[in-house]
């Protein structure tokens, strides 16, 4: 069914006057951008469509400016003050509008500009979220939608700008299938999102004189660049118009007269006659403002700046004091068993997938926990001694292995090495000690505490450059390594092969 309402008067230099009509069912299917910039008749535009569709189909209206709250007296609108409401209510109302089927007009006066875009994202999930069964339709107006969905960052958050910024993009991208028309408006082509812009099948295009907009314009219409300085020479409220539900081509469309006025019309010029100024204008104008009275509050004695070095020296002692008594409470270990307790508290820690991943310093706090319930103290091990054991374990190295002297040549070798590749090098060490196929790149990325298999081959190539081992391939595409001066090596395996 094709249901047409008259957006205005043909303008050209041969066809003649004569009505442009715009398919409706057409425009819920395919949206709409307008561009203008300010005093081009941009808000005069939407509100001509609002007012010729209001009986036809349901609206809402994202009201920046709260230009568009005087159709409420005469179209019955529901108009909501966005100040007045929390974003959870807001995402209630924009549900409720749609199972209720009421026009809305969320009227965002009032509230800067980052409160505006986070409630207007709220009201717009709300509409998008609604249940399949009412899905009617609904045409979107939002207005100077640069705003709500922005090109670049701005000086709002980043929090209030992706809210925003994904509202928008689902109206226009996924909205026609939930039965939400977009139709969009603009100052500047230039700092609307692309990806929203470019939803749009129908444009109607007005006055702009920067060369970015217009050649933007000219571009979503089909135009050559050369014609694009035309936008400058525009009317206001004239727009060039194309799309399926307007026309095919681009056509030159002067927009028709509204019933409705909006609040925020510009100024009118008024006659002014400039005077010399009298002493009641001076006195009006310059008037004292009378000074806040503050409360006497009576004078605080001041307190002697405090002692830092006492109150250092002071927790010295008594951090002193809780080690000694602390050191007192735990039994005396036999330093073989308590290795081994050590091993065990970290084979139990990287029995998590994740834990090979996690930071040193978090791992690290894990054990000093996990010692202090084992009863062996709050410092057990010290941070570089804990570094060298968890890359033992991360090798799969037991206690029994970590106790040999051959083992203890491989750790005299890694520690010679950056910290943060001894994991690896010790984790080819017990492979080629025990005659294992040579460690997956997956598997060194693990133990380097990565997801990229990248990095985990570039420090495979820092450990050979180092001359601490050598990588072999043979034919078959496999990779064995041998750790020089040991003259020990990992059978040939597969680099590509899973953890």
């Amino acid at each position: 069914m094709t249901v047409a309402i008259t957006i205005g008067e043909r303008r050209g230099a041969t066809a003649g006057d004569g009505p442009v009509t715009m398919d409706l069912a057409e425009l819920l299917s395919t949206r709409l951008l307008v561009q203008g910039n300010s005093g081009s008749g941009k808000s005069h535009l939407l509100r001509r469509l609002l007012e010729q569709s209001a009986r036809l189909v349901q609206q809402a209206i994202i009201d920046p400016e709260g230009d568009f709250v005087s159709l409420a007296d005469r179209y019955g609108h529901l108009v909501i003050d966005a100040a007045e409401h929390t974003e959870a209510a807001l995402q209630a109302a924009g549900e409720r509008m749609r199972v209720h089927r009421a026009s809305v007009v969320l009227n965002l006066e009032g509230v800067d500009a980052e409160v505006q875009m986070r409630r207007a994202a709220a009201f717009l999930g709300g509409m998008f979220e609604v249940p399949r069964e009412y899905w009617y339709p609904v045409v979107v107006v939002v207005d100077e939608a640069q705003m709500f969905a922005p090109a670049a960052a701005g000086e709002v958050s980043d929090e209030a700008r992706r809210a925003s910024l994904g509202a928008m993009t689902n109206l226009m991208c996924r909205g026609r299938k939930r039965g939400l028309a977009g139709i969009i408006a603009t100052q500047r082509l230039a700092k609307l999102a692309k990806n929203v812009a470019a939803e749009a099948s129908n444009f109607l295009m007005g006055r702009t004189f920067l060369d970015i907009d217009m050649m933007r314009a000219a571009d979503l219409l089909g135009m050559e660049r050369r014609q694009a300085e035309s936008f400058r020479d525009l009317e206001r409220g004239c727009f060039v118009a194309l799309g399926p539900a307007i026309s095919r081509r681009p056509l030159a469309v002067r927009i028709g007269p509204v019933e409705t006025e909006s609040r925020s019309a510009g100024p009118a010029l008024m006659p002014f006659e400039p005077t010399a100024p009298s002493e009641e204008i001076r006195e009006l104008i310059l008037t004292p403002v009378p000074e806040r009275e503050l409360p006497v509050r009576a004078p605080r004695p001041a307190a002697p700046p405090p002692d830092i070095l006492a109150q250092l020296a002071a927790h010295a002692d008594v951090a002193r004091a809780e080690a000694e008594v602390e050191a007192q409470a735990v039994p005396d270990i036999d330093p073989e068993e308590q290795k081994q307790r050590f091993a065990a508290i970290l084979a139990d820690i990287l029995q998590d997938e994740e834990a090979g991943f996690r930071p040193v310093h978090v791992l690290y706090q894990d054990f000093l926990v996990r010692c202090r319930i084992e009863g062996m103290g709050r410092q057990a091990l010290d941070m570089p001694r804990f570094r060298r054991a968890l890359a033992t374990a991360r090798a799969g190295v037991d206690a029994r292995m970590a106790q040999t002297d051959v083992w203890k040549q491989a750790e005299q070798m890694a520690s010679a090495l950056p910290e943060d590749v001894q994991g690896i090098f010790l984790l080819i060490a017990r492979s080629a000690l025990e005659k294992l196929p040579c460690p997956s790149d997956a598997t060194i990325a693990r133990a380097y505490g990565t997801h990229s298999l990248g990095r985990a081959r570039r420090q495979l190539t820092y450990l050979e450059e180092q001359n601490v081992i050598v990588l072999r391939m043979d034919g078959m595409g496999r990779r064995s390594a041998v750790i020089v001066g040991l003259g020990w090596e990992t059978a040939p395996a597969l680099p590509d092969a899973p953890a």
